[in-house]
């Protein structure tokens, strides 16, 4: 039996420990307010200190000493911390339960110092956690085994915690901002978590699937039953996403000395009469934008889909055309691996991945190949493909661009603003040769291949500082998700979008969301085969654009409803909402699901069997 001394002492120790963690919370709690204008609102702090408090007691428990403890609970806390509140500054919310799962994709995109940093973010509260915790104590395992049951209870009845902590704590899908502010980030993340686990268990069934079908396929503004006689044109079809390509004289605020758009692109532009593509991210996860510009579903979640779930072969864009005779190449001078895209390309039906290995990286501004390079290098390997006999999807994703914007000394600024943002002017000077670059190869793409589809677009809107600046000094947007007018939401979203239809030229098709250029894309190809991109590419005669938790539809160029909340709605929101609910469950089904859908749907021709693309990534790199 240990003496009173004895127990007053670990008494006191554990009061000592209880103290640091109240005492550091709020220490976080004003850095995170001055560096990232980013905190727990005040109701949430009781119960995020409570939670933090648990945490301190469960890996006190655990700990060698109090020093040990007060080390490993310090930069545990902070890491946490500090990172949410990054992420709400950049990309406007909070960590989720994917971010865990994409982390290695953080690492192959920065380098030098940020990578360290990136690297000590993890690493150094996994060391000082693994060295603070008494391995050999009977009380730690004791401890352990106990959080062990209540960890496999959480992860066996998700749908029962989702139900009751969304009673508690609430829950707006569309504001995961105000979802943090009023929880907490511990609150936040095993809230959300559990959400991913029953989302992850809960795979559609049939009648589901057959159901959802019943309301998708009467809302399309086509016949239900596709015709299985249209014919495929043949031509070869470009596509290219431009990273982070958008129109920056709408900053208004910024003063730039002149207009950093090539004026051949504002000439090109104004013949589609400013039409735009919209967009389900913005300032980054560039790979949801792929996701619906390749597969022709929306993306309703704040999670990249190319993660965690696309998990089935799917006949998405390149295996559709593939069916039909097309070479399907997709070029993106990053890491092969950054957001899973080898597996993600494979299961969509690209034939060959071009990445980083397979280009000369011979122009690069900082760590990223120009576009001018890009470019050459790819009509390089494709050029002598046009005219075989065979067409070619060719699927080119740009690199450059991308934050912080940086460009060589071949490319020496251009533009001056008048307010002191680096980021605008970087941005503003990345446009000006960016869309230079590319009109230069589209003179050239036009000219060698004249019949050609040749769709281009912005992946998303720049991020031009924290909480929306930028845009928030042009009145374009305000700092927080949740106070966004309906203007601003089409602002969130909208790019700069350009179809040209061969030897017909431009096309002027308006505002499109992303996830229905598959579908326009087939239409202009005469291509009538079944597809399942065509299901989810109009609503009625409805533009709607989904974003995690709301979606809104837009009519000449404005946004005539907004929809904010889940589930069905009354009023004007109760169709669309019924329709968006529809297209989840197909999404899940095909996508991670059973695929119950492809059972009930018009058969196209499969694409040929083929070696997995892991075999075929590579060819010999150039240069």
């Amino acid at each position: 039996m240990k003496s009173p001394v004895a127990l007053d002492n670990a008494w006191i120790r554990w009061v000592a420990a209880m103290l640091f963690v109240v005492g550091w919370y709020g220490v976080l709690r004003v850095l995170g307010a001055w560096l990232f204008q980013v905190a727990p609102g005040p109701e949430a702090v009781p119960r995020d200190l409570v939670a933090n408090l648990l945490l301190g007691t469960v890996l006190y428990g655990v700990s060698h000493s109090l020093r040990r403890f007060v080390l490993a609970m310090g930069v545990l806390m902070a890491a946490l911390q500090l990172s949410n509140a990054g992420k709400i500054a950049v990309l406007g919310g909070p960590v989720m339960p994917d971010d865990f799962q994409a982390v290695t994709n953080l690492f192959m995109l920065l380098e030098g110092w940020q990578l360290a940093g990136a690297f000590a973010v993890i690493a150094v509260p996994v060391v000082l956690l693994a060295t603070a915790v008494a391995w050999r104590s009977r009380r730690t395992w004791t401890l352990v085994a106990g959080v062990a049951v209540l960890v496999i209870g959480f992860a066996t009845v998700p749908s029962t915690v989702v139900q009751a902590m969304d009673r508690t704590f609430g829950n707006v899908v569309w504001n995961q901002r105000g979802n943090f502010e009023s929880r907490g980030l511990l609150i936040h993340l095993a809230q959300e978590t559990a959400r991913y686990l029953d989302r992850a268990s809960n795979s559609p069934s049939r009648s589901e699937v057959l159901a959802a079908l019943d309301v998708v396929r009467p809302a399309r503004a086509m016949p239900a039953a596709l015709s299985t006689h249209g014919g495929v044109s043949g031509r070869n079809v470009h596509m290219i996403v431009l990273e982070s390509f958008w129109d920056p004289m709408a900053l208004t605020a910024a003063g730039l000395s002149e207009d950093p758009l090539d004026p051949a692109f504002r000439e090109l532009w104004a013949q589609t009469g400013h039409s735009r593509t919209l967009s389900p991210v913005f300032g980054g996860y560039t790979a949801n934008a792929e996701f619906e510009v390749l597969c022709g579903f929306p993306v309703t979640e704040d999670r990249v889909f190319f993660e965690g779930s696309l998990r089935r072969e799917v006949p998405c864009l390149p295996s559709h055309l593939e069916a039909a005779g097309y070479r399907t190449i997709a070029s993106h001078p990053n890491s092969a691996a950054f957001w899973n895209r080898v597996n993600a390309y494979e299961r969509i039906g690209f034939g060959t991945y071009w990445a980083d290995g397979d280009f000369a990286l011979d122009d690069m501004n900082e760590g990223f190949l120009s576009d001018s390079s890009l470019f050459r290098q790819v009509l390089e390997k494709v050029e002598p493909l046009i005219d075989d006999g065979r067409p070619v999807f060719n699927y080119i994703l740009t690199y450059s661009g991308h934050l912080p914007y940086p460009l060589n000394e071949t490319r020496p600024a251009r533009i001056e603003t008048a307010d002191d943002s680096e980021l605008v002017k970087g941005y503003a000077n990345t446009i000006y040769y960016k869309s230079r670059e590319l009109m230069a190869f589209l003179d050239v793409l036009r000219a060698r291949d004249p019949d050609a589809l040749i769709v281009l677009f912005g992946d998303h809107l720049p991020f031009l500082g924290q909480n929306f600046d930028g845009f928030t000094d042009s009145g374009l947007l305000s700092d927080n998700r949740s106070t966004l007018t309906d203007d601003m939401l089409l602002t969130l979203v909208a790019t700069p979008l350009v179809v040209i239809d061969g030897r017909n030229g431009p096309v002027a098709v308006g505002d499109v969301p992303m996830y229905a250029l598959p579908a326009l894309m087939l239409d202009l190809l005469d291509d009538q085969r079944p597809s399942i991109m065509k299901l989810a590419s109009v609503q009625g005669n409805e533009t709607l654009r989904p974003l995690p938790g709301m979606h809104f539809s837009v009519r000449n160029g404005e946004v005539a409803l907004a929809c904010r909340g889940t589930g069905l709605q009354q009023g004007d929101c109760e169709t669309s909402s019924r329709w968006m609910s529809a297209v989840d469950v197909l999404t899940r089904d095909l996508f991670s699901g059973s695929q119950f859908a492809l059972d009930a749907l018009p058969q196209a021709p499969m694409r040929p069997s083929r070696p997995a693309l892991a075999d075929v990534v590579r060819d010999e790199p150039a240069g």
